[in-house]
């Protein structure tokens, strides 16, 4: 049986790297141009067509064009969401989450399997990390999802990137600084920093250096309380870095690119979501270049966390725009298909493995 471990991920190259390939392969320098476009347009190595038959071949042999495929996708009837469950060459199995708005596709990706960081209201890190993507295994999950918006005729690509599914991005750091160099390059997928948002629990020393990387995405961080007593309730990381650290670091990168900071904020019935607990964050938020993204929760029936009610939502909102403090309530995606990440991947899971305990 063939091991595509063993394959080399020419999807994750640079074409300068992809040109020191060729090169040893004995092929011109311009084949790394070819096949950077080709790879990234989601074309397979045989169907290469204006590289040799026996290049072709060997490529088939020793590399892998896209080492994501889709296992199952499944598409919300309420706004067209599609939940898509992806393998890697390991087996093992990651989910993203492509979504529609008037200004275009946003896809939802995965940096690594499963998460390390502990986040009670996170299905993503109920059974810890097995391993950190690479940078083929990112930019593949785009053009897994770019391939289905071209199988439904609409002649639309995914436009916007969101790097919120499992795993915490700057615990995978290099990696994901490369998917995001490749990612804004000519030829490529062509997609801009300022059309990508990354989701972080607060690694404030990889916080401070991605500040310095010239990469101006826009950083969302996982905040979800309002104090240092709160947030360890809920959040591990925590334990490591105050909110004063972490609130110092938006700071920084704020003011290094120019960017607003966008604080996730995921409202739990009887833990952060009092209106005194809106007024304490507004106090620590003052002055800050930011915005409020409130979450009701998804119940995470195996942390026993409930979710709020709308009235519930709306004091807690109001509180926060009376202290003129930016904030909105996250429109819900794909309520009916297990929207949330990391739960379509645990059914999955569940279902190849019946006889394991919870």
């Amino acid at each position: 049986m063939e091991n595509k471990n063993d394959k080399t991920q020419l999807l994750g190259m640079t074409p300068e790297e992809l040109g020191a390939f060729f090169k040893e392969q004995g092929q011109p320098a311009f084949r790394a141009k070819q096949v950077f476009a080709w790879l990234h347009q989601g074309v397979p190595f045989e169907k290469m067509s204006n590289l040799p038959k026996v290049l072709r071949e060997t490529l088939e042999e020793t590399c892998i064009d896209n080492p994501v495929s889709v296992i199952e996708t499944i598409q919300s009837r309420l706004d067209g969401t599609i939940k898509l469950l992806y393998r890697l060459p390991d087996d093992h199995v990651i989910e993203g989450v492509l979504m529609r708005y008037k200004y275009g596709n946003t896809l939802c990706l995965s940096t690594q399997v499963g998460c390390r960081m502990g986040c009670k209201f996170c299905a993503s890190t109920l059974d810890g990390c097995a391993r950190s993507l690479t940078p083929a295994e990112m930019l593949g999950q785009i053009v897994c999802a770019n391939g289905i918006l071209a199988g439904q005729g609409e002649g639309q690509k995914v436009g916007n990137i969101v790097l919120m599914g499992s795993g915490e991005p700057f615990d995978n750091y290099d990696n994901v600084v490369k998917f995001l160099r490749i990612l804004r390059m000519e030829g490529g997928l062509c997609i801009g920093m300022r059309s990508v948002s990354l989701s972080t629990c607060g690694l404030v020393e990889n916080m401070r250096r991605f500040a310095e990387e010239d990469l101006p995405v826009t950083l969302s961080l996982s905040l979800h309380a309002p104090n240092d007593e709160i947030r360890r309730k809920t959040m591990p990381i925590a334990n490591r870095y105050s909110m004063d650290e972490i609130l110092s670091a938006c700071r920084y990168y704020i003011e290094k690119t120019g960017r607003r900071v966008i604080f996730e904020y995921a409202l739990v019935h009887g833990v952060n979501a009092a209106p005194e607990h809106a007024a304490e964050l507004a106090s620590r938020l003052r002055g800050m270049q930011c915005h409020v993204n409130l979450i009701p929760l998804n119940a995470v029936p195996e942390r026993g966390l409930q979710g709020v009610s709308e009235r519930e939502v709306d004091a807690f909102r109001k509180v926060l725009e009376q202290r003129n403090i930016s904030v909105t309530r996250r429109r819900e995606m794909g309520d009916d298909i297990e929207g949330a990440c990391g739960q379509l991947r645990r059914r999955y899971l569940k279902d190849q493995r019946p006889n394991e305990k919870e």
